[in-house]
């Protein structure tokens, strides 16, 4: 039988309730991994990550999980490793339904290592002219004394926009190596398609929209939001502005 709490702990956990209610209202895809992650580095509160899974069961806050959305492909060879920034990229899109506008496309470039979005396009064309302003903004960026001979490779499934001719010709001209994922395995580009899932949970699914002006903002402010306060688990609870500065410190003092 299931021992019921005393009052005295059903007390100390009111705060904390309290509080995983206001992240759950603001990010209702988190689960409890994230939601602790968020009351341990950012609100700065000691807490179990066993105590706020059983606050969050109690309390009907989980995320139920869908088998419908679980991939069942098998991968045909292994996703490449990188072992430090500016290795290896990935390129992908994804769509929104704009109310009275139509579809509005979102082309993002990853970095995989420091999980940085580090260019991205939205607008209503989604040709490879706009994959490339996505990926000139990437290099401008990450590269501002320029990418050749720097070892970038990039990752991208194959569809007709990195496949094209004019796309190609490009990332051959500025020294970049494409890298195809085989046919029917999303999981070669995991990395970026997460990137993808994540933006819709905490953005693109909580609200119709009906500007893409609005929308385009929205979306700039949160990249900026995330690069610069997204904890990651694999980065041990660091935003990517964070682990990539960190990581080019620790490159100085070698």
């Amino acid at each position: 039988m299931k021992r019921r709490a005393s009052q005295a702990v059903t007390e100390r956990n009111l705060p904390i309730l309290s509080r995983i209610k206001e992240i759950k209202a603001e990010h209702p895809f988190w689960g409890y991994r994230r939601t602790w992650a968020h009351l341990r580095y950012i609100d700065g509160l000691n807490v179990n990550k066993k105590r706020i899974l059983r606050l969050m069961q109690s309390h009907d806050l989980i995320v139920k999980p869908n088998a419908r959305l679980k991939a069942m492909r098998t991968p045909t060879r292994s996703k490449p490793q990188p072992t430090r920034p500016n290795q290896w990229w990935g390129i992908d899109m994804t769509k929104v339904m704009v109310k009275d506008f139509g579809w509005m496309y979102i082309v993002v470039v990853l970095d995989w290592y420091t999980k940085k979005i580090v260019g991205y396009y939205a607008g209503l064309q989604c040709r490879s002219r706009q994959w490339l302003e996505a990926l000139e903004e990437a290099v401008n960026r990450q590269f501002p004394q320029g990418v050749r001979d720097q070892g970038l490779c990039m990752m991208s499934d194959n569809g007709s926009q990195p496949t094209s001719i004019g796309f190609m010709q490009a990332c051959r001209a500025l020294g970049i190596r494409q890298t195809f994922t085989s046919y029917n395995n999303p999981k070669g580009n995991a990395d970026t398609e997460r990137i993808f899932r994540t933006m819709k949970e905490e953005l693109l699914w909580l609200r119709e929209w009906d500007s893409p002006f609005v929308l385009a903002e929205e979306l700039q402010n949160w990249v900026e939001y995330y690069n610069r306060s997204y904890l990651h688990s694999t980065l041990g609870y660091r935003a990517p502005n964070q682990f990539e500065m960190e990581y080019k410190k620790a490159v100085l003092l070698i």
